[in-house]
């Protein structure tokens, strides 16, 4: 079992910057994939971004291209999501989600083992 917490969420005015992250613990070595998704109440839960298990390689949501950036320290079991240029629209909890399994896609939640419980970013205009 892979136990995710994620951290650094908040009330930013627009325009400005934070840095989400996500501790993980557990059996760590078994997780390929990790990935932000965003979601509104009421509202299906979105990909933000993703990153390999290397890091190597990195895929964003056309909403978070050039202005968010997706980084993991995997020996320190941590995942972050730098978010430049925030805009009312990014308002959401943000959640940080593993996969167990390698190969699979990086959008759909179903892809993704587990979930950390998601932090609150509230942007302000």
């Amino acid at each position: 079992q892979v136990h995710l917490v994620e951290s650094g969420g908040g009330l930013v005015q627009a325009g400005g910057s934070l840095r989400l992250s996500c501790a993980a613990s557990g059996r760590t070595f078994t997780i390929f994939r990790m990935a932000w998704f965003r979601q509104n109440p009421g509202k299906e839960r979105d990909f933000v971004a993703s990153i390999s298990r290397s890091g190597d390689t990195t895929s964003y949501a056309d909403s978070a291209k050039d202005r968010f950036t997706i980084s993991r320290d995997n020996p320190n079991n941590m995942l972050f999501l730098q978010m430049n240029s925030l805009k009312p629209d990014d308002t959401a909890v943000y959640y940080c989600a593993a996969q167990a399994v390698n190969g699979r896609l990086s959008t759909p939640v179903m892809g993704y083992d587990y979930w950390g419980q998601g932090t609150q970013v509230t942007v302000s205009s």
